[in-house]
């Protein structure tokens, strides 16, 4: 991949983990409001980065290929 194409897929992968945060964000409101427990915690947020392979490290490799 070229520099401009690296980019252009973290990017992307960090959208699509904005999304998914999105969402769980939205599901922990919705269950708050009628007063249940919050169906995603701190653990589930942070596995999004690792999911979409967009850590620090991650990404750093990616540029160095």
């Amino acid at each position: 991949m070229t520099p401009e194409q690296q980019a252009a897929y973290v990017f992307s992968q960090s959208v699509s983990a904005l999304i998914e945060a999105i969402g769980m964000i939205s599901e922990n409101l919705d269950r708050n409001r009628r007063g249940e427990s919050h169906a995603w915690c701190n653990e589930e947020f942070n596995n999004l980065i690792n999911k979409y392979g967009i850590s620090h490290n991650a990404v750093l490799s990616l540029f160095q290929q």
